[in-house]
């Protein structure tokens, strides 16, 4: 989880078959590149977007079943054919970056839950599908796991995503922030106050319980999806931990797993 551009994503994590590392480091290539045209370098909006365009292009290429030259997706095709993976998984994940580039506030959280049922819960749902484990139930908890994924990563990361964009980018839900009694210019000073903190906590008791609601797929999908699925939760709630352990002030300190925090995941997930 937590892989450099792409977040939350198992990269051919070696707990994974092997036999499966090809298509999940295709589907990785394809998330991680259209990932960095919203996100990476300095291009102007509007180019990003046509990259973006782009890329639903040659899904449509596929669905015709018309040849491409593109090497991200001449990776990508036999995988899609081969494991029979729905197309709108991959067209929600440009969706979901595509509005990284046009939306930077969020008015609820319902509304930030949406955005996740985009850029997060397809990496969930592809990753079933391979494992031809894609049943209603486990699908439904899958969700639960990828979205506190992505929650985690935006709180870990709200003093780098502030600095993004043209005004900042906040993932807070703005009805919350009110709430609480934080507003724009105190992240974009960098100020943990004592209700930024109070925030903090309400954000991380959730996205606990959001991810525990889900964690029992990890224990339930036998061998190595089952293992992975344990780590990854075992490793989302590391980071919850450590936000805790800093105060909540996430801009002086942003909490990462480091080498010493992976013994305890890996016993947790065992």
């Amino acid at each position: 989880m937590a892989v450099e551009h792409y977040e939350n994503f198992p990269v051919a994590s070696l707990l994974l078959p092997a036999p499966l590392r090809p298509a999940v480091t295709a589907i990785y290539a394809f998330a991680r590149s259209a990932d960095d045209f919203a996100d990476e370098g300095h291009l102007a909006a509007d180019e990003r977007l046509r990259l973006l365009a782009g890329y639903q292009a040659e899904l449509d290429r596929i669905e015709r079943r018309q040849s491409t030259d593109h090497p991200i997706f001449l990776r990508l095709r036999p995988h899609v054919e081969h494991y029979g993976l729905p197309l709108q998984l991959f067209r929600d994940l440009l969706d979901a970056f595509a509005q990284d580039v046009a939306k930077e506030r969020y008015t609820s959280y319902d509304e930030l839950i949406d955005y996740c049922r985009h850029s997060a819960n397809p990496v969930g749902r592809l990753l079933l599908h391979l494992f031809h484990a894609a049943t209603p139930e486990n699908l439904k908890r899958s969700d639960a796991i990828c979205s506190a994924l992505q929650l985690i990563n935006h709180w870990q990361d709200i003093g780098i995503d502030i600095q993004k964009g043209q005004h900042g980018r906040i993932y807070l839900p703005l009805d919350e922030m009110a709430r609480f009694h934080v507003n724009q210019e105190d992240l974009q000073g960098r100020v943990a106050s004592a209700e930024f903190c109070g925030l903090m906590k309400f954000q991380v008791d959730r996205a606990r319980a959001l991810m525990q609601s889900g964690a029992s797929l990890g224990r339930d999908l036998p061998g190595r999806i089952g293992l992975e699925i344990r780590t990854i939760v075992a490793g989302g709630l590391r980071i919850l931990d450590k936000i805790e352990a800093v105060g909540y002030d996430v801009f002086r300190r942003r909490p990462v797993l480091e080498n010493l925090d992976w013994p305890r995941i890996l016993v947790k997930a065992l």
